[in-house]
């Protein structure tokens, strides 16, 4: 006999232990009375012995029927959605009373859960809208901005695309789980993908009087170009707002398809590092400086986690800090 069918049979009896009393302690009164009544106790024994045989009988089905119940049960907990109607029949009234509650309560939750997915929609489609408009007055004062080269105008513009920065992060935490993100495969040049986050940082190596090491790279990779664009601007963003004038950022391919985004800056405490990529997480130098939200690095990790790439970082205190982009190709998920 197998542990599991102990288990049951002990289970089984426990649930049924009021009849097996009731029987043992029916067979003692009897056999008592039959000794009192000076009649053979033989008689008695012989009769609780054919009872206990019939009722072994009528029983072996129903416990086939009760370790049946039980193994179904025990698949449906090991299902992630289930419905009820796939419980197993019951056979008593309140067994039936009880998967009434069930249903009832299935019912009531499900009515909870599409009200809250709804509102959920909704507030997405919201913030997806207002991401979107922002960009409007955006753009309008960088054309009022083109043919402005004061201190003022220049800070403007920097200030300008912090806030197009956050708007784009809006739209990818937005965007990174939804069922109608959609992502472009193909193969693009690496030198190209750099080139454009670089301009579009430029100016903030000017003014942080920061210096920039690059050679053009040479090769391709499999990847999205607008999401791949977007983890190597926020890489880029934060090297920018970690490192103080005089220092340096470098950009350098260490092995096909690798790239290394290295800096100069204030580098990352070796407790803050292995956590750096989580949800929220800002470390010391986010509450030192009050410069963090702690969503950019989570959403690199989230973001090359669905393309297939891999990003880790390396960093020393007061030397500064290496983020590793590997973009090699890897087993892209599908669905």
């Amino acid at each position: 006999m197998t542990r599991a069918f102990l288990k049951d049979l002990k289970d089984y009896l426990k649930q049924h232990s009021r009849v097996v009393f009731l029987y043992i302690a029916f067979s003692c009164i009897f056999i008592l009375f039959f000794v009192l009544y000076q009649i053979p106790a033989a008689a008695a024994l012989y009769a609780s012995a054919v009872c206990g045989f019939l009722g072994f009988v009528v029983l072996i089905p129903h416990f086939r029927k009760f370790r049946q119940n039980r193994r179904q049960l025990g698949r449906l907990c090991t299902q992630k959605e289930f419905f009820v109607d796939s419980l197993p029949l019951t056979e008593g009234i309140l067994e039936q009373d009880y998967q009434e509650l069930i249903r009832e309560l299935d019912r009531r939750y499900r009515e909870l859960e599409a009200r809250d997915s709804q509102k959920y929609r909704d507030m997405i489609e919201y913030y997806t809208l207002w991401a979107h408009q922002i960009k409007t007055p955006i753009a309008s004062m960088h054309l009022n901005l083109e043919n402005e080269d004061t201190t003022l105008a220049r800070d403007i513009r920097s200030d300008l695309m912090r806030i197009e920065q956050y708007a784009d992060m809006v739209l990818c935490y937005l965007r990174l789980d939804s069922e109608d993100t959609d992502y472009v495969f193909r193969e693009y040049a690496t030198d190209s993908i750099v080139k454009q986050a670089l301009h579009k940082f430029s100016s903030f190596f000017i003014r942080g009087k920061i210096r920039l090491e690059y050679r053009p790279i040479k090769g391709c990779v499999l990847t999205d170009e607008k999401w791949i664009l977007f983890v190597l601007e926020q890489v880029l963003s934060n090297a920018l707002k970690y490192t103080k004038a005089g220092g340096s950022i470098s950009i350098e391919e260490t092995e096909p398809g690798v790239l290394c985004v290295r800096d100069t800056g204030i580098g990352i405490a070796p407790e803050d590092l292995p956590r750096i990529f989580e949800k929220g997480y800002t470390g010391c130098n986010g509450r030192l400086q009050k410069k963090a939200s702690g969503i950019g690095l989570y959403l690199c990790k989230r973001i090359c986690e669905r393309l297939g790439h891999k990003i880790r970082a390396e960093s020393c205190i007061g030397e500064g800090t290496a983020v590793y982009l590997d973009l090699r190709k890897a087993q892209l998920e599908t669905e």
